[in-house]
């Protein structure tokens, strides 16, 4: 059915508080796909080579966009080597020859394209997305390795260097192709991604080696150039470690394409797809509709419409637990289900008043049956978050909000459609988590400029450790005066 829209509100206010906070976005932006900054692009053009962000716009099919991922990661982060725009790695979705590619491509402008600890997070969390969606994948090797200066961050933990190593081998027994293309260095144990690929294409004067000239010099005394050691023409006809030999960059990114017109394709996903369709109303419409103002209410079926195709929403248990919004909906042609927190206080007659925003046990209730049945149907979901958490109080342990809360986290833990997470406002504490945060595997998560999430909100942060400490004192015996207690 299509919802019932109240027009939108004009209001001046909060459109031009997002239009200042989307143009504080694009500024950020245009600084990050810079890298290193025009003299360290100019320094890879010196080299007769393209920086990553060319390789791409060269590799996808003309007319396509690059779906990019973690933009902002190692945003603002170490400062004191001089930072690390994009966390150095560019990744992201992009169409090669028709067919969809996760592309990791190191960016050699930003320290010759080391590996910091955020740019191992980066890689990281793209080969998962990849693996959980079945992309084959797409590298860009042109890296002089690990950091050293932050080598203690990077190396020794599970999740640090050497996951990516073994996910190439779990990606690669799993049968998603990998192509690897060696683009300028590849060092240390950042070489063995390459030639645990499927394809491996080289160019020249690019180097593959174990360890640089400068490390064989000073261990065994051998006194190589790059090219003697571990040059493209070394391992193509010496080696054998690599398929392709290429002489340039435009060479070996057509080499690729031509690699890709011939692979297979697997089955498509058995999820119900229609034609796409726009939401009958404006996507503009949302600068009215979503206050900036985390304390304003606001009904999130309004946020919906603009979403979905159509702008068509089938509510599920529209009458239960009004916390929590359930539907079905159609999104680029594809059936989806929608769990999102309602911001709109809930004052009805006969009923204990609601405080939008918050899970009540009726509302976790209701959204665990959706998400079961979302899974027996195979239909995938998605979560729009502006949550503070789960209600407190006496009332509601005595309604069972542990033990409801518990079974929404048990769903969520194991359903096995994809799952997609918005995060439009606040997502604090428990309900981050019930909601499918990070740590609950959703296939992409989306954070608009309003997203706040942590274990609560700043406010009441200070709420709870001022109330600590009064308590505190007086149980020291000492008497607070008022002025003390503000």
């Amino acid at each position: 059915m299509r919802m019932p829209q109240k027009p939108a509100q004009r209001n001046g206010q909060n459109r031009q508080g997002w239009t200042d906070l989307l143009q504080g976005l694009a500024r950020d932006e245009a600084v990050l796909i810079q890298g290193g900054g025009p003299e360290n692009i100019g320094k890879q053009h010196e080299k007769g080579r393209l920086t990553a962000r060319e390789r791409i716009a060269e590799l996808i099919d003309p007319g396509t966009e690059f779906f990019e991922i973690g933009l902002f990661a190692a945003f603002d982060m170490y400062r004191e080597w001089g930072g690390a725009p994009a966390a150095g790695v560019v990744t992201g979705i992009g169409q090669v020859e028709g067919r969809l590619f996760m592309i990791i491509a190191n960016d050699a402008t930003v320290k010759a394209g080391s590996f910091f600890p955020m740019t191992v997070k980066k890689v990281l969390r793209a080969q998962r997305v990849a693996m959980d969606s079945h992309l084959p994948f797409i590298y860009l090797v042109d890296s002089a390795g690990v950091f050293l200066p932050l080598q203690d961050e990077i190396f020794p933990d599970e999740d640090d260097f050497g996951r990516i190593f073994r996910n190439n081998a779990r990606i690669s027994a799993s049968g998603i192709p990998q192509i690897a293309a060696i683009m300028g260095n590849c060092v240390a144990g950042g070489a063995y991604l390459p030639v645990m690929s499927d394809k491996i294409l080289m160019t020249e004067g690019s180097g593959l080696y174990i360890a640089g000239p400068s490390l064989v010099k000073a261990a065994i005394g051998q006194d190589l150039t790059s090219e003697e050691l571990g040059g493209a023409q070394l391992h193509s006809a010496l080696s054998g470690t690599i398929d392709f030999r290429e002489p340039d960059d435009p060479s070996c990114l057509r080499r690729i394409r031509e690699i890709v017109s011939l692979m297979g394709q697997r089955a498509r996903a058995p999820f119900h797809g229609s034609a796409p369709a726009e939401p009958l109303h404006g996507a503009e419409e949302l600068y009215e509709h979503m206050p900036l103002n985390p304390s304003r209410e606001y009904d999130v079926r309004d946020i919906i419409a603009r979403l979905v195709d159509l702008s068509e929403f089938i509510e599920y248990k529209a009458e239960y637990g009004k916390t929590l919004i359930c539907g079905y909906a159609r999104l680029g042609g594809w059936s989806v289900g929608i769990v999102a927190n309602q911001k709109t206080h809930i004052r009805e007659p006969g009923r204990a008043y609601e405080v939008g925003g918050v899970i009540y046990t009726e509302a976790a209730d209701k959204a665990a049956r959706f998400i079961m049945d979302c899974n027996q149907n195979l239909i995938p979901l998605i979560f729009l978050h502006d949550v503070n958490g789960f209600m407190v109080g006496r009332d509601a342990e005595i309604s069972g909000i542990i033990k409801s809360g518990a079974k929404l986290v048990n769903v969520v833990s194991n359903s096995v459609v994809p799952k997609i997470t918005v995060i439009l406002g606040g997502s604090y504490g428990a309900g981050h988590y019930a909601l499918c945060g990070k740590a609950y595997d959703p296939r992409f998560i989306f954070a608009w400029p309003t997203a706040r999430y942590a274990v609560m909100a700043g406010a009441s942060a200070a709420r709870t450790l001022a109330d600590i400490r009064v308590r505190q004192e007086e149980k020291a015996g000492r008497k607070l005066s008022g002025q003390e207690r503000q």
